[in-house]
């Protein structure tokens, strides 16, 4: 596709718009999953599989959010998953 290519259809700017949307959030969570991990590592804590692939697989901003929030005060990795009070 040549750069700066416009298409003519409503559903085709639609859908390439829809991709870009998508796109942009998945490197948003990416880059949101990386950011809890990286505050839980530079704290010193040791970081289970379940903890790593449970945070890595979110697709939730929001959530992640809290745990960015929650990373810099827990005691364990484990507890960053914890329902209560987050």
């Amino acid at each position: 596709m040549k750069s700066g290519y416009e298409f003519q259809s409503e559903f085709a700017r639609s859908y390439v718009a829809k991709g870009r949307d998508e796109g942009r959030k998945a490197g948003l969570l990416e880059a949101k999953a990386q950011a809890v991990l990286a505050f839980l590592e530079a704290r010193g804590l040791e970081i289970p599989a379940e903890v790593r692939e449970r945070v890595l697989a979110s697709t939730d901003l929001a959530e992640l959010d809290r745990w960015i929030r929650r990373a810099a005060s827990v005691g364990d990795a484990r507890e960053l998953l914890a329902t209560a009070g987050s």
